[in-house]
């Protein structure tokens, strides 16, 4: 496996998941930082061009 180079970190791919769906991985050093967890909910927010992934709230 080839470990990639610090300012290539932030690059993604996007990979299929069943017919309707799109995943994308989370570096696991922000996952960290932010304190989340395996199957947690988040809330995805579209911005112009970008999206906002934040911590679900009740």
């Amino acid at each position: 496996m080839v470990r990639r180079k610090k300012r290539d970190k932030t690059i993604r791919k996007l990979t299929k998941v069943g017919k309707h769906s799109i995943s994308v991985t989370i570096p696991i050093e922000v996952v960290r930082e932010l304190g989340w967890r395996e199957r947690q909910k988040v809330t995805v927010k579209k911005s112009g061009k970008k999206l906002i992934i934040e911590d679900w709230e009740k």
